[in-house]
């Protein structure tokens, strides 16, 4: 009987995938090239993950460094968003963590994904697609609470969520991270005011 994948293991793996794509990429990855720089064999992560596919979307879902997890322990506290300038602060305090340099590292490479579920939407494209929908089901339920219909509060998510992925964009291309953050603050000046409008 074959003994079950250890799950420290698979832990640790995951890990360094995520540090390997990072800094190679995903656009040329290759398992026998990744194996080695891990010590390791293609067929042991075969093994783990399945396919490469699927490890390179868990290795992207499970960091714990992504806004979304930190959001999603928030908003089950009792601290959540109760009013537009709840929003507003939770958005700042996100838009914040973007400026953590092991967070701002893996951007590029999200990026890359995105545009490989674009051209590939059977390898890649469930990833990013994934953790925007998140995003909006979660902004969703918080604009909801705060008496929005479920139509209204899910235009709102949308817009919110969208504009907001949309402004990281440039900065990764031209490092000018104060001229997005301005941007994403004007952002937030023109939604709030909606926002209080019940």
């Amino acid at each position: 009987m074959a003994r079950p994948p250890d799950p420290a293991k698979r832990r640790d793996l995951l890990d360094r995938v995520r540090e390997y794509m990072i800094h190679n990429g995903v656009a040329d990855l290759s398992l026998r090239p990744l194996a080695r720089a891990l010590g390791t064999s293609d067929r042991m992560l075969l093994y783990y993950f399945g396919s490469k596919e699927r490890m390179v979307a868990e290795a992207l879902t499970v960091y714990e460094r992504r806004p979304l997890l930190r959001a999603q322990s928030l908003f089950n506290a009792a601290d959540s968003p109760r009013d537009a300038a709840g929003v507003r602060r939770f958005m700042e305090e996100t838009w914040q963590q973007f400026n953590n340099p092991d967070l701002r590292a893996t951007l590029p490479l999200y990026l890359e994904v995105l545009a490989a579920g674009l051209l590939h939407p059977e390898r890649y494209g469930p990833v990013v697609r994934d953790v925007l929908s998140e995003w909006t089901r979660l902004l969703t339920s918080v604009f909801r609470d705060l008496g929005m219909t479920e139509a209204r509060a899910g235009t709102e998510a949308s817009l919110l969520v969208d504009a907001s992925f949309g402004l990281l964009l440039a900065p990764l291309t031209d490092g000018d991270w104060d001229r997005a953050g301005a941007a994403f603050h004007t952002l937030l000046d023109r939604l709030e005011p909606g926002w209080q409008d019940l």
